[in-house]
């Protein structure tokens, strides 16, 4: 059976699926790997120095100056054709959850309503001390304008609401592992599965489908694998569903 068909079939036998996606959905979006050998934004600077709690609350003005320009980098990118067919089959009954690890909020503005961002979010920031949420465009104006780092009325610190180093996970983590535990399939898209915790997904899922350009870490646990071009694949598999 060719392996698009033997996609479908999985899919169609085993809906609803939950849905794990990495950084590899999102490079069509213009948005750079994090990981990739060769290509990847980690291989050009120490992510510990830039994106991590340590940076943020002892040299804010680095924090402000590196890793926060790669936060708001994400702000103008738009979903991609694998965005737009993961949340069609939502819509369709096939996709019960989107997992994922990517913080640029790409899965949400394709129109997918259940989404666990377990690496947290680029689109808005929040008061480390009373919590009030602000929209990443006002705090970008604000830093661009001097201001580093932000404070809010109470005058505690402003921080992303993404995870950094340093950070423990959200509690929808937890709920991600509960889902997969009840779910019969795991469909792992652009991920490498070499970041842990969220690996561990991989590890618990009842059946494992991957699609993704690269090597993944799970290969040999996959049901079924599809190596090539993450739009092209899924627009081939959504005809056969």
């Amino acid at each position: 059976m060719e392996v698009y068909e033997r996609a479908a079939q999985l899919i169609r036998s085993y809906k609803p699926a939950v849905v794990l996606t990495g950084a590899g959905i999102s490079t069509e979006s213009g948005i750079p790997d994090f990981r990739s050998p060769g290509s990847g934004l980690w291989e050009k600077m120490n992510p510990m120095e830039v994106l991590s709690t340590e940076v943020l609350y002892n040299n804010p003005k680095k924090f402000y100056n590196t890793g926060f320009k790669i936060i708001i980098s994400m702000m103008d990118a738009v979903p991609n054709k694998a965005h737009f067919i993961i949340a069609e089959m939502e819509k369709r009954g096939f996709i019960d959850l989107v997992v994922t690890q990517n913080i640029d909020g790409l899965h949400y503005k394709a129109g997918s309503k259940n989404v666990y961002e377990v690496h947290g979010t680029s689109r808005t920031f929040s008061c480390g001390s009373c919590g009030e949420v602000y929209d990443t465009e006002v705090i970008a104006r604000r830093v661009n304008a001097g201001e580093i780092p932000p404070k809010c009325r109470c005058r505690g610190i402003i921080r992303p609401d993404v995870v950094l180093f340093g950070d423990m996970l959200p509690d929808c983590f937890n709920e991600s592992i509960k889902k997969v535990e009840e779910s019969e399939l795991l469909i792992v898209i652009g991920s490498s599965l070499t970041v842990s915790p969220v690996n561990y997904l991989a590890e618990i899922c009842n059946k494992l489908m991957i699609i993704n350009i690269g090597e993944n870490f799970y290969e040999n646990k996959s049901d079924l694998i599809i190596k090539e071009n993450i739009s092209s694949a899924l627009e081939r598999i959504v005809e056969l569903i």
